[in-house]
Formats: C-alpha cells, sequence, structure tokens
C-alpha cells in the first residue's frame, strides 16, 4: 500500500496538541493506528533479543555516575583553586550529567533497559530531572512518538520542524528552548493544573503523579537557588539545575541524527528515521539508540540487543551511515533546502520491499 506523502507543516512543540488541524487531516489520511512495515525476524530469534537483563545496566549505570562524581570532584578542586580549568571540568560534568541521561530516560521509558520494573522506574525518575523533563507527561509522549512517528499533528516530538527553525535548533543547544517550554507547564503543573493538551494523552488516573512530579523537581531546584543565595555562590546550581542547560549539547547532536530532513506522513521506519555507525564511547552514551530505525521497528528489544538485532535485519535495511559526521553531511543540507521548500526531504535508498509497505 502507498501512502502518498502531504505538504510538510511544523508539528506543535509549543504544545502537544494532537487534535483537530493536521491531527484529523493525519486521520483522514489514514496514518493514524495504522499498519507500519517490520522486516522479518523469527519468532525464535525475536523472543531471544528480547530478553532483558538487569546485569549490563547496572554496570553502566554505575559507571556513569562514577564518571558523574569523578568529573563533578575534578570540577570542585578546580573552582576551589580558581583556576580556569574549572570551565572546561565543569563542561565535561555537565554533559555526563545531562546528555547520557536522554538516551537512560529513554530506555526505562521503555521498560526495557533493566529486567526489574523498580530499577527502570528508578533511573527513570532520576533521569527524567537530569534533562528537566516531566516524568509522566513525557512517558506518555514519547508513546505517541512511537506509534506516529513523524505524523505531522500526532507526533509531540518532531525535533527538527519545517521549514526549519533555526532558532529553536540554536536555542537548544544549551536546552533554552526545551526548559523555556517545560518551566511554566512544570510550574503549572506544581499548582495543581494539568494542561488541556496534557489531558488528551496523559490517563485521567496518572495526573496526581504529574502534579506530585512537578512538585518534587521544582522543590529540589527552590533548596539549590536557595543555597546559593545564603552562600552566595552559584556552585550548588552549577551541580544542579545548570547541567540540564549547559549538559545538552550532545544529545541535541545525536538526537538529530534520528529523523531530522527525513520524509513526515509514511508509515515505514526505514523511510523517516537514521541507523549511525558509532564509536564505543558514543555508544556507551546513547546506549546504542544510533540503531534508530530498528529501535522504532522493534522497540522492546533491548538497548544492548540492537546491534544483534541489525545484524538480523540489515539485509532488508537502508545502508547504516558510516559515522555521525556522515550523517551530518546528509542533515546540514536538508535541513537548508527545507527552510525554503518544507515540501523536501531526505529519500533513503531502501530494499524493494518498501514498495509493499
Amino acid at each position: 500500500m502507498a501512502h502518498t506523502q502531504t505538504p510538510s507543516r511544523a508539528a506543535p512543540r509549543d504544545g502537544y496538541r494532537l487534535i483537530g488541524g493536521a491531527g484529523e487531516h493525519a486521520r483522514a489520511a489514514g496514518l493514524v493506528n495504522a499498519t507500519w512495515y517490520k522486516s522479518p525476524v523469527p519468532r525464535p530469534v525475536m523472543k531471544q533479543l528480547m530478553q532483558r537483563s538487569d546485569a549490563r545496566a547496572i554496570r553502566d549505570t554505575l559507571i556513569w555516575y562514577a564518571a558523574i562524581i569523578a568529573s563533578g570532584i575534578a570540577a570542585w578542586f578546580a573552582w576551589r583553586a580558581h583556576s580556569l580549568w574549572a570551565i572546561p571540568a565543569f563542561c565535561l560534568y555537565g554533559t555526563l550529567y545531562c546528555s547520557p541521561a536522554d538516551s537512560r530516560w529513554h530506555e526505562c521509558g521503555h521498560g526495557t533497559a533493566f529486567r526489574t520494573r523498580w530499577m527502570n522506574d528508578v533511573l527513570y525518575q532520576i533521569a527524567s530531572f537530569q534533562i528537566f523533563r516531566r516524568a509522566t507527561v513525557w512517558r506518555y509522549s514519547h508513546a505517541r512518538h512511537h506509534t506516529d512517528t513523524l505524523i505531522v499533528g500526532r507526533d509531540p516530538e518532531i525535533a527538527a520542524q519545517k521549514p526549519t527553525d533555526w532558532l529553536g535548533l540554536a536555542l537548544s543547544v544549551f536546552a533554552i528552548k526545551h526548559v523555556a517550554h517545560e518551566l511554566p507547564k512544570m510550574i503549572s503543573s506544581a499548582f495543581g493544573r494539568v494542561g488541556d493538551e496534557e489531558k488528551t494523552f496523559v490517563p485521567e488516573s496518572e495526573w496526581p503523579k504529574v502534579i506530585r512530579e512537578a512538585r518534587i523537581t521544582l522543590s529540589i531546584y527552590t533548596v539549590a537557588i536557595a543555597t546559593c543565595l545564603y552562600f552566595r555562590t552559584m556552585l550548588p546550581l552549577l551541580y544542579i539545575g545548570l547541567p540540564s542547560l549547559y549538559g545538552g549539547w550532545l544529545y541535541l547532536y545525536f538526537g538529530l541524527t534520528q529523523h531530522a530532513g527525513m520524509p513526515e506522513n509514511v508509515l515505514d521506519h526505514r523511510r523517516n528515521c537514521r541507523t549511525v555507525r558509532m564509536n564505543p564511547v558514543f555508544r556507551f552514551l546513547y546506549w546504542n539508540m544510533n540503531y534508530h530505525v530498528e529501535h522504532h521497528m522493534f522497540p522492546m528489544v533491548p538497548f544492548h540487543a540492537l546491534p544483534q538485532l541489525h545484524e538480523v535485519v540489515k539485509a532488508d535495511m537502508p545502508p547504516p551511515y558510516r559515522s555521525t559526521l556522515a550523517a551530518y553531511a546528509e542533515i546540514i543540507p536538508a535541513l537548508v533546502r527545507q527552510t525554503r521548500d518544507p515540501s523536501y526531504s531526505v529519500a533513503r535508498p531502501i530494499p524493494e520491499t518498501a514498495a509493499r509497505a
């Protein structure tokens, strides 16, 4: 069944307006609750790939937090010594604090990082705090992203809008756009209000959790700010709060490789996602989310099994990008062209099976 791409329009990033307008257009075009193409994987193989494990996730989490603590200690010593080395030390701390939290938030949100459920839930809440996200709201937001990936009016997580919003992308380097979007909604939730847009996809039974999480998060930031004022130092906010801003550049760098420049309103993840080869350090920080076509096609496969899944389905996939730089060699020209021609999108060379999708 062929699907015609409709004229591109920006997704509603200043709110999750998933009904009316473009959302109704997507529904009328048969793009809502539709069947997505999936590469064939033998059932026994898929059953094996879906096995979850606590050990790998615990090991990676301990290494990650050890790196955060080590960089934080180095930054503290440099700060106490009034050394300019405090600048790169805090940059490293902030990057480790914030950017890998995005992939941990993501994997734990799917419930696939750990085999033990409470471990997923605990790390999900902590990682959500580290990247300044309302945990419950974003859990359901991301579920919609998976069911309606790049479907305009339905997907609330389209990072690269059409036409290209260069100012928004520039502000996102330090997560300014994201925090400016989240903070007023978090404050509103702390006063007991859940927005009309959130109500369209967050179940009513979860609304008290949204309110409680907002109050806890803002209380922690209030204590950090009060400590800064009392001791007349920015140091507490450099450790908690500001890293969510100055440390967010790397998850933007990784994140844009996922979908930027790709076609909207198609029902084949091989067309609207990228798989990018990364070095071992990047893969650790990103928790193998560089295998993004495979992840979207089979979201219940844990992060540690995505390389094996890639080997199973690679004959049915577009060729992976050689590196993030190779991906950006395509992304940047695509975003430039979409500035003046929002209907343009990258066309991936995919096997003949796509014609039947």
